[in-house]
């Protein structure tokens, strides 16, 4: 920490007016209650970051992630004290609420905006309730509960559209001067479903020479939480303000102009696509949604890349932290009876917090098999993603849904197990972002409660979107287990599907589906599950036998 400790300045107590604490999720000067005033400049208003090793023994973090979070809060530091401000670091091992008690008592309430995570919310609740923390509304939402309630809160099931049109209005973004949408339509999204082609070149990403403090991070990440799954490549980084800019100025310009028409593609070529890999900048607070919304809207796009791009900043981004917030972490309003428990951390080695029992719509209880933690599975789709989300900590939103999310959920996995290994994993993940995508959205543990049916796939979608199939042991026409396992889910959770009309018909295909097929899907379904969960490679000898192998039978009680 030498570099790092030998930049920051002594600070004059005395001279502070006023003293704020800056979680590690809002690491930007312009918005909160250390914006300066002409009454009360910056270098009045004084700064408490907090950095302790407690944070990082709640999950098994992906060691990118802890490196991301660190060297940008010591980053967001050393240009808070150039701006003026008189900024305190404090190391510590102790929960957030144990150091900021101490803090409190020392220098008085310490002044706050709303954390993002209800896990930090709940845990200094206390303190805000004692008046040690003085804390106001989180200043780089876009959106309120007011017009969340008045667009869709009332209207269960939720639905992102009505709130998406809402939020659009509220902010006149991408309106003609009649208050209607530009091109007619509120979601082009059916003009963007190309899969990859080759069409066009693809963006080089950009990465980030690492300075001392970068370093000094990547060397406590390494000696200290080794035993945490991926590694840190220091050069992909973002670490500064500066670094912030420059990635959103390449997102803007390189990726942003082929976004739309290649949104859902999936390639092995390219991990990102022309997607914008901004959402751990907007989630740490580096960059502000309003911002970059306003630079897209402006920008020289194609309209199907502008409203693809702000229906996931403006629409989902928010609406998911609305619901978040309204079930209190699906935890309340779930008309979900059923729960199923899981092991600590998905089953990662060590010594880890309890996970607490989760709402599980579809009664599932598959342990996350080893293939998400790196093991090979053998399914090329789904170990060229793992293997970018254990190297990277990141994947985009197409094969997190369609592949990891997918496949989880056709095995059967614990959906809060694959929860807390997209939160523990992701660089972007916290819990406002993956409860809603994975255990809501991608898992359907909640029922319909934010999505009018699971978002499941077989073969065909998966080598129509992506190309995995072409370097795969499995054909996609005969040996791929994947539509078995779409089969098999439909079939073991055909109750819970009665009555709903967008699964209306896939439900009455599988009515069709020879009753000795339902059979097979069934055994390739149990063989999947158990090869993979002994961490093995599964093989098309071993779909092909479970196809063949004709079940015992049981003998009647006369016999």
């Amino acid at each position: 920490m030498g570099a790092f400790r030998d930049a920051l300045l002594p600070v004059n107590r005395d001279a502070v007016d006023r003293w704020c604490y800056v979680h590690v999720d809002q690491l930007n000067l312009d918005v909160g209650p250390w914006r300066p005033t002409p009454e009360r400049p910056r270098t009045a208003v004084g700064l408490v970051l907090v950095e302790t090793s407690w944070k990082a023994k709640q999950r098994p973090y992906h060691q990118q992630k802890l490196a991301l979070v660190l060297t940008n809060l010591r980053h967001f530091a050393l240009e808070a004290q150039d701006a003026g401000h008189p900024v305190l670091v404090l190391h510590d091992d102790r929960p957030y609420e144990a150091v900021l008690e101490d803090q409190a008592a020392s220098l008085g309430p310490l002044h706050a905006m709303r954390w993002a995570e209800r896990e930090t919310r709940l845990a200094l609740e206390p303190l805000e309730q004692r008046g040690m923390l003085l804390v106001e509304e989180h200043g780089g939402w876009l959106t309120d509960r007011a017009l969340f309630d008045r667009s869709v809160g009332n209207k269960r099931p939720w639905r992102m559209d009505a709130f998406y049109r809402e939020a659009r209005k509220t902010h006149n973004v991408l309106l003609t001067e009649d208050g209607k949408p530009v091109g007619g339509k509120w979601s082009l999204d059916a003009e963007n479903r190309l899969p990859w082609d080759g069409a066009v070149p693809l963006p080089e990403v950009p990465t980030f020479p690492p300075d001392a403090v970068t370093l000094e991070v990547v060397q406590t990440v390494q000696s200290t939480y080794g035993h945490h799954p991926g590694r840190v490549t220091p050069e992909d980084l973002p670490a500064s303000a500066a670094d912030a800019e420059r990635a959103w100025r390449w997102a803007l310009e390189e990726a942003m102009p082929w976004f739309g028409p290649y949104e859902d593609a999936m390639t092995v070529q390219h991990r990102s696509l022309f997607h914008t890999r901004i959402a751990t900048l907007l989630n740490l607070g580096r960059l502000q949604p309003g911002r970059v919304i306003h630079d897209v809207e402006h920008a020289d796009l194609a309209l199907n890349s502008k409203e693809g791009f702000i229906r996931q900043v403006l629409g989902w981004r928010e609406f998911i932290r609305h619901v978040h917030d309204a079930t209190e972490g699906f935890t309340d309003h779930v008309n979900v009876a059923s729960s199923t428990s899981s092991r600590p951390a998905a089953g990662w080695e060590g010594d880890w917090p309890d996970a607490p029992p989760t709402v599980d719509a579809l009664g599932d209880d598959v342990p996350l098999p080893p293939a998400y933690w790196g093991a090979k599975s053998g399914l090329a789709c789904l170990d060229d993603v793992t293997t970018a989300v254990m190297e990277d900590g990141w994947t985009h939103h197409i094969p997190r849904l369609m592949v990891l999310a997918n496949l989880g959920t056709l095995i059967g996995v614990r959906p809060r197990e694959l929860t807390d290994w997209f939160w523990a994993m992701f660089i972007d993940a916290y819990d406002w972002v993956v409860e809603p995508n994975v255990l809501a959205m991608g898992t359907y543990a909640t029922g319909p409660l934010m999505s009018t049916k699971p978002y499941v796939c077989g073969t065909p979608y998966l080598k129509r979107m992506g190309d995995a199939c072409k370097d795969c042991a499995f054909s996609p026409s005969s040996t791929c287990p994947i539509s078995e396992l779409y089969w098999a889910f439909l079939a073991r959770h055909a109750p819970l599907f009665e009555g709903n009309i967008r699964m209306a018909m896939p439900m009455r295909t599988l009515a069709k589906r020879a009753q000795a097929k339902r059979n097979a899907d069934l055994r390739v379904h149990a063989k999947v599950v158990d090869v993979l969960g002994k961490g093995q490679v599964l093989t098309p000898e071993d779909v092909k036998h479970a196809r063949a192998q004709v079940p015992a039978v049981e003998p009647s009680p006369e016999q």
